[in-house]
């Protein structure tokens, strides 16, 4: 099984607009961060995680050529606002994207993106999708490969991470509840978010990220949804432990 991260930045990606900061201004290609989304496929399965505004270039730049099933972790249109690009897969499989998330997030996009889940006389070029509702405690599966949702919260909002095999990527988690929790053990790879280092009402924190990585005690670990204020890629990378790393736009790595 593969991991492409497709983005690693916050809601305003780095370079931020308009921004002289140090950061946004780096010419090191690891500090330029796109939204973040991730793509898990193998031979039987290719999986996105999250579609967010720019999951064209994403798609064009990973040389992604099929989509079996998008899986979204809440509504906020970094994760969500890249849905009307799926239209060249609906093209070229021939068939409606399936698309995976919580009931209220189904709704949400249903208000926003109403083009795309009409019935009667829909446009002929407009996106097509297969809604199914993710269910807390509720394993599915996409092409025989089981998914486990785990819930947690970002603020006050509820968002799903995934568990896929030896995988867990969560993103946008300020807390977690124990029995979560326990069904991350065992992996070899967590994806967790970390924003900055000065505290946030919403997302975890550089130190919370790596007490939750403590906790939880994959064999490796990847850091996303990085925002500037956490500093230079070279810098943080060089101060975290030897099993945790800084994601970056277009890694890849192997499980």
């Amino acid at each position: 099984m593969k991991i492409y991260f497709l983005g690693t930045g916050t809601s305003q990606g780095i370079p931020v607009i308009g921004s002289n900061h140090p950061v946004c201004l780096s010419n090191d290609t690891r500090d330029k961060r796109l939204r973040v989304s991730v793509w898990v496929y193998d031979v039987d399965f290719s999986i996105i995680i999250d579609c967010g505004p720019d999951f064209r270039q994403q798609m064009l730049t990973s040389n992604c050529d099929r989509v079996d099933a998008i899986l979204f972790t809440h509504e906020h249109s970094d994760h969500t606002a890249g849905l009307d690009d799926i239209r060249p897969f609906n093209f070229k499989q021939e068939q409606n994207i399936p698309i995976y998330a919580h009931q209220r997030v189904l709704k949400n996009l249903e208000k926003r993106f109403d083009y795309i889940f009409e019935t009667e006389n829909k446009y002929p070029g407009a996106p097509s999708v297969d809604a199914f509702e993710v269910v807390n405690n509720q394993s599915f599966e996409i092409n025989n490969q089981p998914i486990i949702p785990i819930n947690a919260m970002h603020g006050n909002l509820q968002v799903f991470g995934y568990r896929i095999g030896d995988f867990a990527y969560l993103t946008d988690v300020k807390t977690i509840e124990d029995i979560e929790i326990e069904k991350l053990k065992g992996l070899k790879v967590l994806v967790i978010n970390a924003l900055r280092e000065k505290d946030h009402h919403s997302h975890f924190t550089l130190k919370q990220a790596l007490d939750f990585i403590t906790l939880v005690q994959p064999e490796k670990a990847y850091l996303t949804h990085i925002s500037y204020s956490l500093g230079f890629h070279n810098e943080v990378q060089m101060n975290l432990p030897e099993n945790v790393f800084l994601a970056y736009d277009n890694l890849e790595i192997t499980i």
